[in-house]
């Protein structure tokens, strides 16, 4: 395959080494960065279900505030090892940071150039994404990825752009024209996720696929409810349950962490069980199940709240 980049083993941190790791691909040369993916495979014999039906690929998008993390953190590997033990594959990308730089201000004075400045880095990084998904569909039997058999998973920021890579792909853009035809994601797995809107309240032209969304009603940093301002918003996990979802009877899961901040955007190893059911009924055997649950575990792990401010200041 073009561009596959050897990965020596005496080059990668001991948390990657114990991972499947398949193969590092180069996906795009953007002017200021190069954008990767990493391709974690199943366990041997895990992947197919006696019926014959194959699980879903999981491509996930990491969280950082569009300011830092990446697509081979050390803390998602023990994630990544449950779903390839559990027979999933795991395409881990890349893309750019919009924010990476950006003077972020959340006063009165500049709270619309701040929510343009943080669509227009989701609005860059559902391009990328969409350009990860052209190059595995146009490398898919080298792969052995199905396009057509992948659930976006995305964490914080990356929630953030997996939301909109959904929103997008049920209403066409001109971002999703690079998509094989008739792409859709069977499913959509959100951790601490919102969709950043400049039109108001998320519409779909088609049903979406089945949601899974975690949050923590505590919230500061991708707000759980919303914040609306002229026709900007962001709009979070309550709010797109309440106002778009449960209205237009469309399919989801949601847990709704009580008294949890943003670390839900992290807790992905805790939260498998769930995410395993969501999998395996939702979108393996497509059974139009909903949850609306709110859940209060002392065990679940709990961060010390703090704020956009916090999060980007200088």
């Amino acid at each position: 395959m073009k561009k596959i980049l050897l990965i020596l083993a005496i080059l990668l941190p001991a948390a990657i080494q114990a991972q499947n790791l398949a193969g590092t691909y180069i996906v795009a040369e953007r002017d200021t960065c190069t954008l990767y993916l990493d391709h974690y495979t199943p366990d041997p014999g895990t992947s197919v279900l006696p019926d014959g039906k194959v699980k879903p690929t999981i491509l996930y998008v990491f969280g950082g505030g569009f300011i830092s993390g990446r697509r081979n953190d050390p803390f998602i590997m023990p994630w990544i090892k449950i779903l390839n033990q559990n027979g999933y594959g795991v395409v881990s990308v890349d893309y750019r940071l919009g924010l990476k730089g950006v003077d972020m201000k959340f006063d009165l004075f500049n709270l619309i150039k701040s929510a343009k400045y943080t669509k227009r880095a989701v609005d860059m990084g559902v391009e990328d994404v969409f350009d990860a998904v052209a190059f595995i569909a146009r490398n898919s039997e080298e792969m052995n990825v199905d396009p057509y058999n992948i659930v976006i998973a995305g964490s914080s920021a990356g929630a953030m752009i997996a939301l909109s890579c959904e929103l997008e792909t049920c209403s066409p853009t001109e971002r999703t024209a690079k998509l094989p035809e008739g792409f859709r994601f069977k499913g959509v797995m959100s951790f601490a996720g919102a969709i950043m809107s400049d039109t108001g309240i998320p519409s779909y032209g088609t049903a979406p696929s089945p949601q899974l969304l975690f949050h923590g009603t505590e919230d500061r940093i991708v707000n759980y409810n919303k914040m609306a301002f002229g026709r900007f918003g962001m709009f979070g996990s309550k709010s797109l349950v309440e106002k778009v979802f449960a209205k237009n009877g469309y399919t989801y899961c949601f847990y709704r962490y009580s008294g949890h901040s943003h670390d839900m955007a992290s807790n992905m190893v805790p939260t498998w069980p769930e995410q395993k059911e969501f999998l395996e009924t939702n979108v393996i055997k497509g059974v139009a199940r909903t949850v609306d649950a709110t859940v209060d575990d002392p065990a679940m792990p709990l961060w010390k709240n703090f704020t956009l401010n916090d999060l980007y200041k200088k």
